[in-house]
């Protein structure tokens, strides 16, 4: 699935609220059904936007590109938790953005390996990524 729109440069709240409604709609209804044919066990749903927001508002109630973002692993197969630390507001990079604290290439690394069974990382991710034992 893919949705846009998520570039909220301006007037961010009210869109910004209304986008992630339309995603938890569909990952509800999507994970209902998957559930309803008896497959929830089969199935895990790797979430993540192609780039951050900067923790400060612009000027027009907005905020421009960050760095760091979020990354989401759902299913019933998934270990609940938070993986990896919290970024911290106190401590922004030089352009005002949040300080990656995961690398992206390990919840690839973990999906690749720990989901779909592929060992040979380094051939995809070109470099060591250890995984982060998110499936039970």
């Amino acid at each position: 699935m893919s949705l846009g729109g998520f570039d909220t440069h301006a007037n961010q709240s009210g869109t910004q609220q209304q986008l992630l409604m339309y995603v938890a709609d569909a990952l509800e209804g999507f994970l209902k059904d998957v559930q309803r044919i008896g497959r929830a066990a089969d199935i895990a749903v790797m979430l993540f936007t192609e780039f951050g927001r900067r923790v400060a508002q612009n000027q027009s109630q907005g905020t421009d590109h960050g760095a760091a973002t979020p990354m989401y692993i759902i299913g019933e197969p998934v270990k609940g938790g938070v993986y990896g630390q919290y970024p911290s507001l106190d401590h922004l990079d030089d352009n005002g953005d949040l300080i990656m604290t995961t690398d992206f290439r390990r919840v690839y690394a973990t999906m690749i390996k720990e989901w779909m069974g592929f060992e040979h990382l380094t051939m995809i991710l070109k470099g060591d990524f250890p995984t982060l034992a998110v499936f039970s």
